[in-house]
C-alpha cells in the first residue's frame, strides 16, 4: 500500500552517528546495570560484518563501562536461531542477540520464508547499534566502468545480464532488483548459498554484478578483484569514498544496512534504558567509533522506541519490493 510506505529517510549513515550525541532516549547514567555478564547470540557465521560489528562492541563495553559480555555464535536459519535463543531467556537484561535488517525486516515481508517466532510478540527491540551501505559492484572483465555503462550493458543483454545474491529473498537480491526497478533495466537472477560464494563468481567473472555490503567488498575492490561502481547512499561512504553514491541520482538507492540487538519479550523500560546508556556511551568512544568505521560500519545507536519504529518502516518498505518484484522464498 502506497499509504504505508515510506522512503529512508535521506540523511547519511554520518548523520545518523551524529544524532548518536542527542539521542534523547537514554539517561545521562541509567540506574540499571546487569547483574552478571550479558550473552550476545550471533545469528551470523564468524568473520562477518554482524560478528565484526559485535565483537568490537563487546571490547568497548568492557572498556568503557566495565560491562562483561559472552559472544557466541548461534548461526543459521536467517539469524533466527540466535534469536530463538534469546526469546526464551528470562527478561533480565543478561541475554541479547543480533538483529539485523535482513532478519527483522526483509524476511517477514517475502512470502514462503518459514520464521520460527513471532519477532513483534516475542523479542523487544534494545538497540540499532550500525549500519552500512551497500556498494554495486561488477565483474572485473566488464566492459564498462560506470553505472551508465552498465544500464546500457543490461539494456542490450536485454533481461538476460545477471546479478549474484547470497540466496533468494536476501538483502543482496532486493538491492539488485530496487536497482533494476529504478533505472528500468531487466536481470537474471542467479542464486548462491551465501554471499561467499556468490562474490567468488561475479570476481570469477560468472556474473556480472552485484549489490554486497561496503565492508564485505572493500578489499576486492582495492585489489582488482571486481569492480565499485557506486554505493547505496546519498553521500560517499568514509570506508571507500571513491564509490558514486547511487541515491543522489536515484533517491530509492538509499540503502542503509542495518544492525541492531534484540532481547526476549517483557523486558522492562528500566532494563531496556540501562542497556540503551551502556551501548551509547561505548559507541560514542573514540577507540570503537574509530575500529567500526575503519571496516565500513558507521555508529547509529538507535534506541528501543525508535529502533522499534524503524523495523516497520523497513518492513513496509521491502514487502512494497517484494510484491513489486513477486518474490517468493526458498
Amino acid at each position: 500500500m502506497t499509504d504505508t510506505f515510506r522512503p529512508l529517510p535521506r540523511r547519511t549513515l554520518l548523520g545518523a552517528a551524529t544524532a548518536l550525541a542527542a539521542a534523547p532516549f537514554a539517561p545521562a547514567r541509567a540506574a540499571w546495570t546487569p547483574p552478571q555478564p550479558i550473552r550476545l547470540f550471533i545469528g551470523y557465521p564468524p568473520g562477518g560484518a554482524v560478528d565484526i560489528l559485535f565483537r568490537v562492541v563487546a571490547e568497548g563495553m568492557q572498556r568503557v563501562r566495565a560491562v562483561a559480555t559472552v559472544p557466541e555464535v548461534r548461526s543459521g536459519a536467517y539469524g533466527f536461531i540466535a534469536a530463538q535463543a534469546a526469546a526464551r531467556a528470562a527478561p533480565d537484561g543478561t541475554t541479547l542477540a543480533s538483529a539485523i535488517m535482513g532478519m527483522m525486516s526483509v524476511a517477514p515481508a517475502i512470502p514462503g520464508i518459514p520464521i520460527p517466532l513471532d519477532l513483534d510478540r516475542e523479542l523487544t527491540p534494545v538497540v540499532n547499534l550500525a549500519g552500512t551501505p551497500m556498494a554495486l559492484v561488477v565483474r572485473p572483465d566488464a566492459p564498462f566502468n560506470d553505472i551508465d555503462g552498465l544500464i546500457a550493458y543490461a539494456r542490450q543483454k536485454n533481461g538476460t545480464a545477471t546479478f549474484a545474491s547470497s540466496g533468494n529473498g536476501s538483502i543482496n537480491q532486493l538491492g539488485a532488483l530496487l536497482f533494476a526497478n529504478a533505472v528500468g533495466v531487466t536481470l537474471n537472477h542467479i542464486s548462491y548459498r551465501g554471499g561467499a560464494p556468490a562474490l567468488l563468481d561475479v570476481s570469477a567473472g560468472r556474473v556480472d554484478m552485484m549489490v554486497a555490503n561496503v565492508a564485505e567488498v572493500a578489499g576486492s575492490i582495492r585489489g582488482g578483484q571486481l569492480k565499485g561502481l557506486g554505493v547505496t547512499a546519498a553521500e560517499p561512504t568514509p570506508l571507500m569514498p571513491e564509490l558514486a553514491p547511487l541515491a543522489g541520482r536515484f533517491p530509492t538507492l538509499e540503502i542503509n544496512n542495518w544492525f541492531g540487538l534484540v532481547g526476549p519479550a517483557g523486558l522492562s523500560a528500566e532494563i531496556v534504558a540501562g542497556l540503551v546508556d551502556i551501548f551509547q556511551a561505548t559507541l560514542r568512544d573514540p577507540q570503537t567509533t574509530r575500529t567500526l568505521m575503519e571496516r565500513g560500519l558507521i555508529p547509529i545507536g538507535e534506541a528501543g522506541p525508535a529502533f522499534a519504529e524503524r523495523i516497520l518502516r523497513d518492513r513496509a518498505r521491502w514487502r512494497q519490493v517484494v510484491e513489486t518484484n513477486n518474490i517468493r522464498g526458498d
